[in-house]
């Protein structure tokens, strides 16, 4: 149960989506029930099925930063900057056309202190600090940081997506790699059970269930890291900064009390919520940075059921997964979902884990 090879499978290549569903709530969902492992197979649209008029719908709306930019050294040589904490970044309140965050550059040697990097539209960053492989930029622009990397930033997709140019990709993955209710600005990479919300399903859901309660994790570079302890429990795990509001706590605390679910949409919506919650499930409202590892073993208290996607081997979030539903129900789901010929990561098909 804690070894990191327990959490391994095998999935052919051609099973990791590479474009989004033509439609995003026509994606195949698979219903896991977390207690007897018994399997169902229907279409994303179907979610509303599942919920009930007392539960509480609870996604996470931060929005994906098109953070990654290429531009060149002041030695002339080629530099790729990918931004890693905008949520965390520090606007200088005297000079306004600063920006201060951490970063990963990759270019042939790496960047000097006090060196330059120069982009498109006359944005340019000096390295002020640099450890462990993740630079410290100052970003200097005329006008403001965040609309000038809207306008010449890429989208940091997985590594597992391919594209054959990310600078004059045909793809619009600036859309589609974003949910349709993403609102704050902040994550490296997207919460990707929420790309399967349109705004129609969503408005039938709230039409029918207690409430759906915004919630705010930026998910960072951390997501993408592979586990390399073989004892899971030696792994530690990246922070995220979070917030959870007055009237979302309120929501879901509510839904709780008159006897509802909490439905968490994707493993970001989890792990806040139960990085927020009592020892009685209560949520509180509130902001910080979470850095909960949950692994088999782990009690839940404040999620109920879950929407998400089929992830990595051997990553952190099918463990938590796993803590869910039990490590051999949900690896018997992935063995059946690839039968079926479902679409993996990022991209691709969804999992609704149930309680009953």
């Amino acid at each position: 149960m804690f070894s990191l090879s327990d959490y391994d499978y095998e999935l052919p290549e051609e099973y990791i989506a590479q474009i989004p569903a033509s439609c995003r709530d026509r994606s195949k969902l698979l219903f896991l029930n977390r207690k007897t492992g018994e399997i169902s197979h229907h279409e994303f649209f179907d979610i509303c099925n599942f919920i009930s008029s007392k539960d509480v719908l609870v996604i996470n709306n931060t929005k994906v930063i098109p953070g990654r930019l290429f531009g060149k050294k002041d030695t002339g040589g080629k530099a790729e900057v990918l931004i890693l904490d905008f949520a965390g970044g520090v606007s200088e309140e005297a000079d306004k056309g600063t920006f201060i965050c951490e970063c990963l550059v990759k270019s042939s040697k790496p960047p000097k202190l006090r060196s330059l990097i120069f982009f498109d539209k006359e944005l340019k960053a000096e390295v002020i600090d640099a450890k462990e492989g993740i630079c410290l930029l100052k970003f200097f622009s005329s006008c403001d940081f965040e609309n000038i990397i809207n306008e010449i930033g890429h989208v940091p997709l997985p590594p597992y997506i391919k594209r054959d140019d990310d600078r004059n990709n045909s793809w619009d993955d600036k859309a589609s790699y974003q949910t349709v209710y993403a609102a704050c600005n902040g994550a490296v990479a997207a919460p990707t059970a929420g790309l399967h919300f349109s705004n129609e399903l969503l408005g039938r859901i709230r039409s029918k269930c207690a409430g759906i309660a915004e919630i705010t994790l930026h998910v960072g570079y951390g997501t993408f890291l592979p586990v390399r302890v073989e004892d899971i429990r030696e792994h530690k795990i990246h922070s995220e900064q979070f917030e959870i509001l007055d009237d979302a706590a309120d929501t879901i605390n509510k839904a709780r009390a008159a006897g509802g679910k909490v439905i968490a949409v994707g493993t970001t919506c989890v792990r806040t919520l139960e990085c927020s919650s009592d020892s009685t499930g209560k949520v509180v409202a509130g902001s910080g940075k979470c850095d909960l590892f949950i692994y088999p073993g782990y009690s839940f208290k404040a999620v109920d059921a879950m929407i998400t996607n089929f992830h990595l081997p051997k990553s952190t979030l099918i463990m938590l997964v796993s803590a869910f539903a039990e490590r051999e129900n949900v690896l018997s789901a992935y063995r059946e979902a690839i039968y079926k010929g479902y679409r993996f990561y990022s991209y691709g098909d969804a999992m609704f884990i149930a309680s009953q």
